[in-house]
């Protein structure tokens, strides 16, 4: 039996602002954050059931190498949750305003 895939995860007085916002900057990252807000913890392929898994695998790496995101391995699934409670810990407030934020964002005019 092959042992159980162990993921780092930074710390969190090691979250760091600008590398949580520059994961938060990708719109389909944004959106998996999203999913993660309302859903809670999912099946990672749940974040991207259409991507290829080389794209999901790179999107939820870095939400959790950034401190966004918390993965765990449970038998071949890959489960991952918000980390919001180290974020709100760390930035009161963070998540909850850049959702609102992306929630409200007026759809792109074509003439642009």
């Amino acid at each position: 039996m092959a042992p159980a895939r162990v993921y780092e995860h930074p710390e969190t007085d090691e979250i760091a602002i600008p590398r949580v916002l520059f994961a938060l900057s990708e719109p389909l990252r944004l959106s998996m954050v999203r999913t993660l807000a309302e859903r809670g913890e999912v099946d990672s392929i749940e974040l991207g059931p259409d991507l290829p898994r080389s794209t999901l695998t790179h999107h939820t790496s870095l939400l959790r190498e950034t401190g966004v995101v918390f993965v765990r391995a449970e038998g071949r699934k890959c489960m991952i949750r918000l980390r919001r409670d180290d974020l709100d810990k760390r930035f009161p407030g963070l998540i909850d305003t850049v959702l609102a934020g992306y929630q409200e964002a007026p759809p792109a005019r074509e003439d642009a």
